[in-house]
């Protein structure tokens, strides 16, 4: 565990660190869950998932000290390993981290004395972001936006994806509006909720993404290590926790 104590000060070094520790959370939940799975060994004493504001996790044993330092995550999340579906214990696991990350951010802005409109503003940069567990069951990604990128089998570069296109029947475009420009913006719009499986990031038209053919899921390629030009020689790409998944079957 990192030894070298942490503390923010301000809403936005208090947001910073939240970031970071989420980053590593989601990491661990989804492209790098085959090593969290691993080290949940339920033949071990109670562990814990730590994650840090430079974006690394670990599990390992409680804070010895009483009271610990920070507020501490939930414990024993080992022993329910191998009693539940994989992917039941990830959303308990996630739902628990969740909870970790608000306690931590407001012991941060108890311990130095933010007032009511800096913990305002502190929850609502939190909230903009989704939730651990959000990310992790796909409860972020809207269905409609999948439904139509995936259209008839494309579903590999989302830059590319296009949303169906209104016909003439369907729609009137205003005067002086050329069709491509309402399927750009329509296009635009089609993405702009669209959320990365892995850091649970906000889709955006100048980065590479693709589509897990299993889960439906769209990650940014930088974020499971796949580039456009990889991505064009895989018939059916299957993610990180998906690819994990049939390997423990």
């Amino acid at each position: 565990m990192e030894s070298t104590p942490y503390n923010p000060r301000t809403v936005e070094d208090v947001f910073r660190d939240f970031k970071g520790r989420r980053a590593a959370l989601i990491k661990a939940l989804t492209t790098e869950v085959e090593d969290f799975h691993r080290q949940c060994d339920p033949e071990k004493e109670n562990l814990c998932l730590y994650g840090f504001p430079s974006e690394t996790w670990e599990v390992t044993l409680p804070a010895e000290e009483v009271p610990p330092e920070l507020p501490e995550p939930a414990l024993g999340i080992n022993f329910a390993r191998d009693g539940m579906q994989e992917k039941d214990w990830l959303s308990l696991v996630a739902v628990h981290s969740d909870a970790w990350l608000l306690a931590v951010a407001f012991y941060f802005g108890a311990r130095f004395g933010f007032d009511k409109n800096d913990r305002r503003r502190l929850f609502n940069m939190i909230n903009d972001l989704p939730t651990i567990f959000e990310v992790v069951t796909g409860t972020a990604q809207l269905v409609k936006e999948k439904s139509s990128v995936t259209s008839n089998g494309s579903n590999k570069l989302k830059p590319n994806a296009k949303v169906p296109h209104l016909t003439e029947s369907q729609t009137k475009y205003p005067k002086g509006v050329q069709q491509k420009e309402v399927d750009e913006e329509l296009e635009e719009e089609d993405h702009e909720e669209t959320l990365c499986g892995a850091c649970g990031e906000n889709y955006a038209a100048d980065e590479f993404w693709i589509c897990c053919d299993i889960c439906e899921r769209w990650f940014h390629g930088k974020c499971v290590k796949i580039t456009p030009a990889r991505a064009e020689h895989i018939k059916q790409y299957k993610c990180p926790s998906c690819s994990s998944k049939r390997g423990r079957q």
